[in-house]
């Protein structure tokens, strides 16, 4: 009985594409409320599908429960297996990929280095006085992220592993080979357990590069750009009750929050200024000046692909 329950269950499941979709009238309306979040916030595509939730309770009344979240999911799920949703719209994969360098042939090479050239960009951060990096928890928002810090070579990782021994002494070591100030900007959900990892990290992120560092021009610091508790009250989130079954709850006072529940061009702002407060204008402006005199140079020096005689 149980494993006919099973079969039944697999054969509900969509596979690929879903033709000639035909969503009833309260999926439609719920799918058009989405529809209308994803317009909204078009600029900072792909969304998490916890964004497009946040932003429904709030602008459509949506439940704010779990297995509203849950519905939601299956409908989006569907509506972009039928073609009603773009696939890049929404990001909702955790996949770690390794990449291969390889090429075609030579020419394909050429191709690739030209492109390369054409494209030049300096490390803007190489002469800037302090190292900034940006960690955020949920790595489906990353894209997101990556379009503000993108343009002060600020690199973005996720930190879902961010308590893992590795990853702070990968970190710590980081800091050292830069041999300046670093400053580690994170974004996280505002809860028990959220708060006490970040704490905990940047002590122990600290102590390695204490012990490790070269000289002691060398530092870290770490700075919690969202959530918080103010921004809670300011942007008026909804919250949630600290879950019982931590146990740091005993000493949280208030509700907590999810990163998501801010809006995408919010959390863009928010993280905008954090990086240019510390940012030394006149070094990066000098930086872009000399960035465009190098990648004309560079440009003029690169072989066309059909140049088959030509060898760098």
């Amino acid at each position: 009985m149980i494993q006919e329950k099973i079969q039944a269950s697999r054969k509900k499941r969509n596979r690929g594409y879903i033709c000639n979709y035909k969503p009833n009238s309260k999926t439609r309306e719920l799918l058009d409320q989405a529809q209308a979040v994803l317009i909204e916030y078009k600029e900072y595509w792909p969304l998490t599908c916890r964004q497009i939730f946040y932003r429904m309770v709030g602008a459509h009344g949506y439940d704010k429960t779990e297995s509203a979240y849950g519905r939601l999911c299956h409908h989006l799920a569907n509506a972009r297996r039928g073609g009603l949703i773009q696939f890049d719209a929404i990001r909702d994969d955790g996949v770690t990929t390794w990449t291969m360098d390889h090429f075609d042939d030579r020419d394909d090479f050429l191709r690739h280095v030209r492109e390369l050239g054409e494209g030049y960009t300096r490390n803007r951060l190489t002469a800037q006085g302090v190292h900034m990096e940006v960690w955020c928890e949920a790595a489906g928002m990353l894209p997101q992220l990556y379009k503000v810090a993108e343009w002060f070579s600020v690199p973005v990782y996720s930190s879902g592993g961010f308590d893992s021994l590795t990853a702070k002494k990968r970190l710590a070591d980081r800091i050292c080979r830069m041999e300046k100030e670093a400053v580690i900007l994170h974004l996280g959900d505002y809860d028990p357990s959220g708060v006490s990892i970040f704490d905990s990290v940047a002590a122990d992120v600290s102590a390695f590069v204490e012990a490790d560092r070269p000289h002691g021009l060398v530092s870290v610091e770490f700075e919690r750009v969202a959530l918080t508790r103010e921004q809670v009250q300011h942007h008026n989130l909804p919250t949630s009750p600290a879950k019982t079954s931590d146990t740091r709850s005993k000493t949280w006072t208030g509700g907590t929050c999810q990163l998501e529940a801010l809006p995408p061009d919010v959390i863009a702002g928010i993280l905008n200024k954090a990086i240019e407060r510390r940012i030394e204008w006149t070094q990066f402006v000098d930086d872009l000046e000399a960035e465009k005199r190098d990648r004309m140079m560079i440009s003029g020096l690169l072989p066309a692909p059909s140049n088959q005689g030509v060898e760098l």
